[in-house]
């Protein structure tokens, strides 16, 4: 006789949500950590923000704040207020990780390559739990769900295109050597995202 097994559950529960979201927050914010100890830049709207930031003068926080807003517009009418307010606390989560962590965690001088390797691999995966629960940390992260579940095109993909924009842009700014090993971090990040979230499996949608 054979004993069937249980089919998966469609939705994780409130509770695995949570893990979910505080594990890909953590994971984030510890890249953040590897990448600033190699003097790293990340890529998305944070790293647009930044590059705007050196070559303007304007706070980071303000431009950060302000080019996010369309994304979220998108978020509410493309995937609903479930996925929003997910993402919402998934970036209050990982703003407040981040800001704790050097309290109890410190990271000094990272060569480059270690930097960009270990901070790529470790949101690559953040990312992958932020997402697997319906949540991601605001701007292009949005499109880039929405895209994969409505078009196809591979989530990681659309991040590393927007990337390697904000990197071109970075290159008349900061020195080469910088943005190279930065870009490195991006490519591992996306091609983690590209091969293991596949909108076969997962979508964004609750």
């Amino acid at each position: 006789m054979f004993l069937l097994s249980k089919p998966p559950a469609d939705r994780h529960t409130a509770l695995e949500d949570v893990q979910g979201i505080l594990v890909g927050a953590t994971l984030v914010a510890l890249a953040v950590q590897f990448l600033s100890a190699s003097n790293l830049i990340t890529g998305q709207i944070a790293g647009l923000s930044l590059v705007v930031s050196y070559a303007t003068d304007w706070p980071f926080g303000a431009i950060f704040f302000v080019l996010n807003l369309p994304f979220y517009l998108v978020a509410v009418s493309q995937l609903g207020w479930v996925f929003t307010v997910k993402t919402f606390c998934a970036v209050a989560a990982m703003s407040a990780i981040s800001e704790l962590l050097p309290l109890i965690l410190t990271v000094d001088t990272v060569h480059p390559a270690l930097g960009a390797v270990l901070g790529g691999i470790l949101a690559g995966v953040g990312l992958i739990s932020l997402f697997r629960h319906g949540a991601t940390l605001g701007g292009v992260g949005i499109v880039a769900l929405w895209l994969q579940d409505t078009r196809g095109i591979q989530a990681g993909n659309t991040q590393l295109l927007f990337d390697l924009g904000v990197f071109a842009l970075a290159v008349w700014i900061l020195p080469w050597p910088v943005v190279a090993w930065s870009l490195l971090g991006a490519v591992i990040l996306n091609l983690i995202v590209t091969v293991n979230h596949r909108g076969d499996r997962y979508v964004a949608r609750s």
